[in-house]
Order: structure tokens, then C-alpha cells, then sequence
């Protein structure tokens, strides 16, 4: 069968285990393939795939729910409901988004790209099913290192007081985007290890009933009898304490044990969890082998040897600059300590951990826990520095508010991947922290022009000991700018005269200096002459240079690479009301009031507006009488 051809998953209904399996590898080469070009999500999803086969030949998608959590690993059932004629454009502009899509497909019934969010959806979307009177099954699908979310546990223990019928597949292969850390990750891996718990339990009451003589004794306590054995046969039982019924561990890639499990699972009434053992990566070597998890995400890559396509000799990653930069803060100032949620490998933090192991802390899926973590290490005279992805932090709000900044604490926070982030899309786009964060007294905020300036501004934070401080730093590669050898901090809340001008200024940061320097060569063609301002502190602002601009009344741009809402041209708007300058001229660019999806970062800049060509119509509109003369 071409993958292109299929319209929804009825055709798995007759096919045998032997077609199964044949078609299984016929999948992977596809996922292979396709994602050799466009890059994508290939690990998780090569693990998934006779799982997936599997609940879309047991189930009955639409009306039975599937809820992938996180949702990276969906490929399988984007291919097996219409979509395999699309995989071309995978996190394309405007192509197959990578995560679910409830615009795609009727079949993707719940929108996802953080973990820990199916259990809760799934408890949501079974409530309302019994109070309809509806018939259907609610099936969310769960990794061990998306279970270790706080969210994920709280859902697991109202599901388990309700009661209500739920069937949870735990996808259990021992990673997340990094190895799993933690004690629940531990119980499971006793799980993996104790073998087809529910048969043999049923088996032992079985057997204690047909015993001569005793048996009807023992008939009589086989519930004591029972509760007691589960401990024995698998310790802990977490899943039955939390009072899910537990089938497992079954093999994820056997396809007679997953559909037997599957169909004891249906039959179930109330909660059932089904611990499924899979392989990330299974079917192609380089993804198996890899103990790093490198494949988790990846970009285009060679199919033959797995060697990644990537441009000779780029500039460091922001992030490698990030850390780096600690490692040789570390090693001066015994107090500084790193905490990662689940991120090593994406925070470039692999070099740290080998030299400090006992100083950086990598804490799972829990970003809540990460940044009260970081407070209360601060408590106590360290230096804790929590290097966390923009779009991550926003699940720590809540923390940063009452924990870190009420109490003034001198956490550090390096958010990475500030700004849009291209392909992962709109689950992903870093774009919002400046305005969550610029509303919280005590907060620093900084974003670096360059990777050079960024190694001071971490500098920077390090030395800082007046309560909380983040530097921003967007994904990808620096400039490839000259590095100093020697670290210096920069004055908190100045800003950086890029070039001069005399008829109007444009103030931004980070990623949009080169746009706005260029657009100010162009202006000057044309006869108008703009001053260009690095306002890398976004809070606080440069309030001397602010005065200085609008005592002049000198017409003012703001851009920035995040949202306009509550944002820095906010900000000065606000300073410019605060100090009465009523007339003062102020524009501003930046993300409008919308999630903005997947593509190359340049189209979306493009589709939003955020380009030199607006940039210059903006001066321009503010300068008539110089429009007119140029």
C-alpha cells in the first residue's frame, strides 16, 4: 500500500500481525526518509509505531480519543489518518505542523507541544463524555519523562479518586529529551523488571482457589492476599495506589502482547494504565545507538551514516556561548550552581556537567520545582543560575512571582531560545516572557547584540546581587564576532549608541540590531539620518538616554522579536506618559496579538511585517516633510 493513499486507519482492522509488522518497517523507512529532508521528531516516533498501529486497529478514531502527550511523537497517526501525502512540508511554512493540529485532521483532538498536559485533557474530555451519556474510549498517551511533570501527577491522582474509565498507555522508553532523572523514573525501571505483573496475580488467585481443603479459606482472603503479592511481585505499585488497574510491562513492539493488553484494557472498567516498553529510535542504528538522545529532534540528516547536515564552520550556538561562559565563572566562585529542566543537551550543558557534576543539577520535567529550587538555594548564599527555555518558563510563573521575585532572591535565569523559533512553531515561539517578566517588580532583564556581549551580560549576572536576573539569547548560532579574553560587566540598565543619527532613533535588541542598522544605512541614502540604540536592558530601561531622546523630541521606533502586548515599546510608552512628554512621537514593531505557527524564521518576520522595508516606512511616516524631500 502507498502511505500517500491512505484516507483513515479502517484498513488496519483485517490485517494479521505478519501484515502488521511488514508495514511497520514500511512506516519507518518512510519516517526515515522524509525526515532526512525536513528534519523532525525521528526518535520518539520510530519507537511509537507498532503502538500506534496497534490503538488505531483496537480503537475507533475519531470517536475514541487519542491525546499524544507532548505530541512529538504523532507522526505514525498523522500518516495513518490522511496525512502521509504531506510530510514533504513537515514544519514547513504553512505545511504538516509537527505536533497535533485540530485544523488538520478531526483525528487530532487535542493541541499539544509541552508534556504533562494529556492526563488533565483527558480527565476534561472524559467527564464531559459521561455526562453526555457517550459512548467512547479516552486514551491519552503519556512518556515516563512526561510523567514526571507535576501536572501529570495531579492529574493521575483525581483520575484515580473519580474513578472514571480512562486508559492511559505509559510510553516507557526510559528517556524524554534526555535521559530521565528522578525516583519515579527509578520505580519504573523495577517495573520493567518484574515481568507480566497482572497475569501472574490472576493466575496465583487461580490457583489458591484450587487448592483442596484450603481453598476455600483462602478464597475468602484472596483480596488480602492479592494487595499483599502486588507488593512483592513489583515494588512500589504506584499506579495501583494511585487505584489504576496496571497492565504491564508489555513489549511495545510485539504486536500479539499489545493488542492482548489493549483488549484486557477495554474491558476494564474504571482506570487502567498500560506500561508499554518501546525503543527510541527503533529500525535505524544511528538513533538506536545514540545514549545521548541526539535524534530526539533533529534537522536534515545523511540516511546512510545519520551524519547532520550543518553549515561548516558556523559560529558557536548562543547556548554554547551561555555555558561555556558559566564553566569558567564555575571555576572562579565556588557558589555558582546550574539547574535544568530536562535540558542538558539543549542548553549546551554537556561540557559543565563533566567538569562540575555535583554542581549542576538537572531536575526532569518539572520546571515549577526548577525555579523554587533555584530560590531556595539562593536562600542560602549560592549563585543558581536556571538555564530554561522562554517557552518552558512560562509553566514557572507562578514561581517567579511569589518564590523568587517577592522575596528578592538572587536567582539568574538564561532563557534560551528567546524569540521565534522556526520549525516547532507556535507551542514554541519564545515570545512572550518579555511581557510576563517586565510586569514583575525586582526583575532584570537583559538580551545580548552579540555572542561577545553575551558572555559579559552572563558575566554580568553572575556578579549581580541585588535579586533576580535573566539574560535573553535567542536559537542558533551567534554572528561569529570577535570573543574577549577577559570578562567585564556592564552597568545595569545602560543602553549602547550603535550609530548616530539627528532626525530620528530606533531602539531595539538581540536578534533585530542587524535589521535595524540596515535599515538606518537605507534611511541615510535618503537623506534621513537615524541614531540606532542597543537597548539591551529591557528592564530596567536607560531612563538618562530616554530624557535625552525626548527632550529632543526626536521621533522614536521600537522593535523586538516578541509580543507588542505589554512588551518594551510598551514600556516606553508608559515612561514617555509617566514623564508627560505628550507629544513625543513612538511607534512600535513587533509580534501582533496572535500565535504565530511554524516556518523559517525569515517567513515569519516576513508574514508579521517585522522586516528593514516596514521599518523604514515607519521612520518615514513619522518624517513627512523629509519623505517628501528624499
Amino acid at each position: 500500500m502507498d502511505l500517500t493513499e491512505i484516507k483513515d486507519p479502517s484498513f488496519l482492522k483485517n490485517m494479521s500481525n505478519e501484515e502488521l509488522e511488514q508495514f511497520a518497517a514500511k512506516i519507518r523507512q518512510f519516517l526515515i526518509e522524509k525526515l532526512s529532508v525536513t528534519g523532525g521528531h525521528l526518535g520518539a516516533n520510530l519507537g511509537v509505531v507498532e503502538l500506534t498501529l496497534a490503538l488505531h486497529k483496537l480503537f475507533q478514531s475519531p470517536k475514541d480519543k487519542f491525546i499524544f502527550d507532548v505530541g512529538h511523537q504523532s507522526y505514525i497517526h498523522k500518516i495513518l489518518t490522511g496525512r502521509a501525502g504531506q510530510f514533504d512540508t513537515l514544519r514547513q511554512y504553512k505545511g504538516l505542523c509537527g505536533f497535533p493540529k485540530v485544523r488538520e485532521s478531526e483525528h487530532d483532538v487535542w493541541e499539544t507541544g509541552h508534556s504533562s498536559t494529556s492526563l488533565s485533557a483527558a480527565m476534561g474530555m472524559t467527564i464531559a463524555r459521561d455526562l453526555k451519556k457517550e459512548d467512547s474510549h479516552i486514551v491519552p498517551i503519556i512518556g515516563d519523562g512526561a510523567l514526571t511533570g507535576g501536572m501529570a501527577l495531579e492529574a493521575l491522582n483525581h483520575i484515580g479518586h473519580e474513578k472514571k474509565d480512562i486508559i492511559v498507555i505509559l510510553n516507557d522508553n526510559e528517556m524524554s529529551i534526555a535521559n530521565n532523572v528522578g525516583a519515579l523514573h527509578n520505580a519504573l525501571g523495577r517495573m520493567r523488571s518484574a515481568g507480566k505483573y497482572k497475569r501472574v496475580k490472576d493466575e496465583m488467585e487461580w490457583l489458591m482457589k484450587k487448592i483442596p481443603a484450603v481453598g476455600g479459606r483462602l478464597a475468602q482472603t484472596a483480596e488480602r492476599v492479592k494487595d499483599s503479592m502486588k507488593y512483592f511481585m513489583v515494588p512500589g505499585m504506584l499506579f495501583e495506589e494511585f487505584g489504576f488497574t496496571y497492565y504491564g510491562p508489555v513489549d511495545g513492539h510485539d504486536f500479539s502482547a499489545l493488542q492482548e493488553n489493549l483488549q484486557y484494557a477495554k474491558k476494564t472498567g474504571g482506570p487502567v494504565l498500560v506500561h508499554v516498553i518501546t525503543q527510541k529510535g527503533k529500525g535505524y542504528q544511528p538513533a538506536e545507538t545514540d545514549m545521548k538522545d541526539r535524534w530526539h529532534g533533529v534537522g536534515p540528516y545523511k540516511i546512510d551514516s545519520g551524519e547532520k547536515i550543518k553549515p561548516v564552520d558556523a559560529p558557536p550556538a548562543w547556548s554554547e556561548v551561555v555555558s561555556s561562559t558559566l564553566q569558567k565563572k564555575a571555576r572562579e566562585d565556588e557558589r555558582l550552581t546550574v539547574i535544568t529542566p530536562a535540558m542538558i543537551l539543549g542548553s549546551k550543558l554537556e561540557k559543565f556537567q563533566k567538569e562540575f557534576p555535583e554542581r549542576l543539577f538537572d531536575v526532569g520535567i518539572a520546571e515549577q520545582h526548577a525555579a523554587t529550587m533555584s530560590a531556595g538555594l539562593a536562600t542560602q548564599g549560592m549563585k543558581p543560575f536556571l538555564a530554561i527555555y522562554s517557552t518552558f518558563l512560562q509553566r514557572a510563573y507562578d514561581q517567579l512571582v511569589h518564590d523568587v521575585c517577592r522575596q528578592n532572591l538572587n536567582v539568574m535565569f538564561g532563557i534560551d531560545r528567546a524569540g521565534l523559533v522556526g520549525a516547532d512553531g507556535e507551542t514554541h515561539q519564545g515570545v512572550f516572557d518579555i511581557s510576563f517578566l517586565r510586569s514583575i517588580p525586582n526583575m532584570v532583564v537583559m538580551m545580548p547584540k552579540d555572542e561577545n556581549e553575551c558572555q559579559h551580560m552572563v558575566h554580568t549576572a553572575v556578579e549581580y546581587d541585588d535579586g533576580p536576573i535573566a539574560v535573553r539569547y535567542p536559537r542558533g548560532n551567534g554572528l561569529g564576532v570577535a570573543m574577549d579574553e577577559t570578562f567585564h560587566s556592564i552597568e545595569i540598565g545602560s543602553w549602547e549608541i550603535l550609530k548616530e543619527g539627528s532626525d530620528a532613533a530606533i531602539l531595539t535588541f538581540g536578534t533585530t540590531i542587524p535589521m535595524a542598522l540596515q535599515a538606518s544605512k537605507e534611511l541615510q541614502a535618503k537623506g534621513i539620518s537615524v541614531k540606532v540604540i542597543n537597548a539591551r536592558f529591557i528592564k530596567p530601561l536607560d531612563e538618562r538616554m530616554l530624557h535625552e531622546l525626548m527632550s529632543m523630541n526626536l521621533p522614536i521606533l521600537t522593535i523586538e522579536e516578541a509580543v507588542l502586548k505589554g512588551g518594551f515599546g510598551s514600556s516606553v510608552l508608559e515612561f514617555a506618559e509617566e514623564n508627560d512628554y505628550q507629544n513625543q512621537a513612538i511607534q512600535r514593531m513587533g509580534i501582533p496579538d496572535r500565535y504565530i505557527e511554524h516556518g523559517k524564521v525569515d517567513q515569519l518576520l516576513e508574514e508579521i511585517g517585522l522586516t528593514k522595508e516596514q521599518a523604514i516606512q515607519h521612520i518615514q511616516r513619522m518624517l513627512p516633510s523629509k519623505q517628501q524631500r528624499a
